[in-house]
């Protein structure tokens, strides 16, 4: 049974009737605070060519890139994650990378799908929000109606033929004794990063100004709060820009895929 979602302006939407919502052209914003209950997914499409060596870099790296779904050749539509859902239209924001360079971002990308295509659906931690929520921690970008804070690491991920670079972690503020509490909780999500990779100094992990993040927007913090790091999604955003693919399409950082699948099913 697909549940119902609650939308930031009290519509009540399933996640099939948000999908469409966005495939009209009525939802072009994150989908963060949205669907709550269901999976979410980061999306990569590379040509054909590409794909076994990606496939092998998820693989190697099952914490930013844990992988939900992988389409067939030239097909964009994956009925495993949803009802209805089609990658060329259902995501808000989409990006076109060629060579490795960000050349545009757009709502659609029927026009540009190409018959060697191959999409890879990746876990996110909009999934795990909702348990957090539940529990009594608040997710300040939700709060504020943002996608949240992402910054590029130090820490290195493992090469998979040209694909490799640097690990992306996205951040939410906790007090200590609530940064404990999301670690056990999110420990739960595997298929969404599950539990943070670091939480407290964040030049530990090379990230010099949490004012300045690298994708998304700066949350605010409170008093006695710390930063809690989450590996991210948008890894594959810096790998990318790496390995100079001739095209690759991926979502727009918090603009994600919003699936059928109940978020709690990810463990």
């Amino acid at each position: 049974m697909v549940l119902a979602t609650t939308m930031q302006a009290g519509e009540v939407l399933t996640p099939l009737e948000l999908r469409r919502q966005i495939r009209s052209g009525n939802h072009k914003t994150t989908t963060a605070g949205q669907a709550l209950g269901h999976l979410q997914g980061n999306l990569v499409i590379l040509p054909a060519d590409w794909a076994l060596d990606f496939a092998i870099f998820c693989q190697r790296n099952p914490k930013p890139c844990p992988l939900l779904a992988i389409s067939d050749i030239g097909d964009p539509v994956l009925p495993s994650l949803g009802e209805d859902l089609n990658l060329c239209s259902d995501l808000p924001k989409y990006r076109i990378w060629e060579n490795g360079v960000l050349r545009a971002e757009v709502h659609d990308i029927s026009d540009i799908w190409q018959g060697d295509f191959v999409a890879f659906v990746i876990g996110c931690s909009f999934s795990f929000e909702e348990a957090l929520i539940n529990s009594g921690l608040g997710v300040r970008h939700i709060e504020e109606g943002s996608e949240g804070s992402m910054y590029i690491t130090n820490i290195a991920t493992k090469k998979a033929g040209a694909f490799e670079g640097s690990l992306v972690v996205s951040m939410r503020p906790y007090t200590e004794a609530n940064a404990i509490r999301a670690v056990e909780i999110t420990g739960r999500f595997p298929m969404a990063h599950g539990a943070p990779v670091h939480f407290g100094d964040p030049s530990k992990i090379g990230v010099a100004d949490l004012s300045e993040p690298d994708f998304g927007v700066a949350v605010t913090f409170h008093e006695d709060e710390m930063p809690v790091f989450w590996a991210c999604g948008v890894t594959p955003q810096v790998v990318v820009k790496n390995a100079k693919p001739p095209i690759c399409i991926t979502h727009a950082p918090g603009h994600m895929v919003v699936t059928d699948l109940p978020s709690q099913g990810s463990v």
